[in-house]
This record gives structure tokens, sequence and C-alpha cells, in this order.
């Protein structure tokens, strides 16, 4: 949506509900684009050590060496 200064400083409250609800707001000056108004994201969230814990398991021989027949399969 693009939208003059003038209504944009008057319905600076009505515009921020819009962007909030995830709309982007172009705000013009004489039909020339010259701010855009997009809600704001604080990025990616924190990490959480264990978070996954118990959807998946890893089995005992995880980090053994590979059957020879694979490892012929790799060297061709």
């Amino acid at each position: 949506m693009t939208i003059n200064i003038h209504e944009a400083k008057t319905h600076f409250s009505r515009i921020l509900s819009r962007v909030i609800m995830g709309e982007e707001i172009i705000i013009a000056k004489a039909g020339r684009p010259i701010a855009k108004v997009t809600p704001y994201s604080q990025g990616k969230p924190d990490r959480i050590p264990g978070r996954d814990r118990g959807l998946f398991t890893v089995s005992d021989d995880f980090d053994d060496p590979l059957p020879e027949e694979i490892l012929t399969e790799f060297h061709k």
C-alpha cells in the first residue's frame, strides 16, 4: 500500500496497526516513494541447547568405520 506524507502523519496510529499485522506501507512525496514502513523483526531466536533431546537417537556404532563394500563405492 502506498500513501502520501500528509495521510501518514494524520493516520500514523492506524498505519502502525496495519504494519503490526504484517503489511508493508510505502510513504510517498509527490507520488515518489521515499520510505517503507515494515514490521520489526528481532532476527533468529537464541539457541537452546538440548531443546530436541529425546526426538532422535544416535546409534552406538555411529562413528565406526564404514563396511568395506561401501568404502569401495566411494573410490570408483
